[in-house]
């Protein structure tokens, strides 16, 4: 036990220094802040810690302008007309339901009894509009895992009546997959038996079949901590992975099933760099380079790839992925921190540092 509280600090230690690193060829050393060699994310145009996006993990103006008009007035018609005006099979609706849920949460998180205000009377105001319908059932998700322990019954009840509104929500838009990849998670909290979960998951891909955001909810449920093991976990990616149309990001999934299964503290010398991880990185990188350049599920795969590649020492193809996603940080990893700003941070300066290690610069840093 001395040892892992030994670990935890050491881990903390570095948290706190590491993005203070002096270039040196061959390693990286720790050095004082504001040291003259000391390596600079500055240079390269980064934007700066306290102005990064948490809220997305990359650009979408049209649904920034609309969030700002719904806070700021309080008046949900715009997040309706922007919803009904995005295609339901697609990635982008997803992401914007994910959106404006988690919005409406955070002010009810910040403004208990008032926040979120503007969810309530869309869905009290205009109860057959199918986006308020998912909107508000990914709002209660989003509520079971914030607020409360899974496993409780105030857990339980709250994902019983989101699993509700995701009905409703079906009934409202028939061919539209987001209502059961919003119960996707309801089955992982709630615990749905392999079977039924199949069944739910049979909903998902007779309507969008190669759907990214519903293949990473679907492989929590059988990971290791859910409902799964670590071999269903990567049979359900692989076989994803497989059956990946030219193109797709699925290629890139056996490397969500690693991340899932990381190990706490890593035993294996070069565990970055053992044959199942590098596989799964190379698979990565080739769906990253074959995908469409306004694939909106592309930040997702990068920002994810940026923790094994600069774990891996792979300073350059790092960097290569930080200057393509570096001002949103509302992804995974950085999500899983409570400091998701502060965790991007950090990998960037020890990228910047081992990319200068070994010769890099600003200069010879393609954009």
């Amino acid at each position: 036990m001395e040892i892992l509280w030994f670990l935890i600090a050491m881990g903390m230690v570095a948290a706190v220094v590491g993005p203070f690193v002096r270039r040196r060829r061959g390693g990286i050393r720790l050095v004082e802040p504001g040291a003259p060699d000391a390596a600079d994310p500055d240079s390269y145009e980064f934007v700066r810690q306290e102005e990064l996006d948490i809220r997305l993990p990359g650009p979408d103006q049209d649904l920034l302008d609309v969030l700002d008009v719904v806070q700021r007035t309080q008046d949900w018609r715009a997040a309706a007309q922007l919803l009904a005006g995005t295609p339901k099979e697609g990635e982008v609706r997803w992401q914007r339901v994910q959106a404006f849920a988690g919005a409406a949460a955070l002010e009810l998180q910040e403004k208990p009894g008032v926040g979120g205000a503007w969810l309530r009377a869309w869905r009290s105001e205009s109860s057959k509009d199918a986006g308020g319908a998912q909107v508000h059932a990914e709002f209660l998700v989003q509520q079971a895992w914030r607020s409360s322990a899974a496993g409780t019954d105030d857990f339980r009840i709250i994902l019983e009546e989101a699993r509700s509104v995701c009905g409703d929500a079906a009934l409202l838009a028939p061919g539209d997959p987001v209502p059961y990849i919003i119960e996707l998670a309801v089955a992982r909290g709630l615990a749905y038996p392999h079977e039924r979960f199949d069944q739910l998951w049979a909903k998902v891909i007779d309507r969008a079949p190669d759907h990214m955001g519903a293949h990473i909810a679907a492989l929590h449920y059988w990971c290791e901590k859910w409902h799964g093991s670590r071999e269903d976990a990567d049979r359900f990616a692989t076989a994803s992975a497989a059956r990946a149309p030219q193109g797709s990001l699925l290629a890139a999934l056996p490397l969500f099933a690693v991340y899932e299964h990381l190990p706490e503290i890593a035993l294996v010398r070069d565990f970055y760099r053992s044959a199942v991880v590098s596989k799964a990185m190379e698979g990565a990188m080739f769906a990253v380079h074959a995908a469409r350049p306004d694939d909106p599920m592309l930040a997702h795969v990068r920002h994810l790839l940026i923790v094994f590649l600069v774990r891996a020492e792979r300073w350059s193809e790092a960097m290569n992925q930080f200057v393509r996603v570096d001002g949103h940080v509302g992804a995974m990893p950085w999500t899983h921190s409570e400091d998701p700003a502060g965790m991007y941070t950090l990998y960037r300066a020890l990228a910047v540092a081992g990319y200068e290690a070994n010769g890099g610069s600003p200069a010879t840093l393609p954009r």
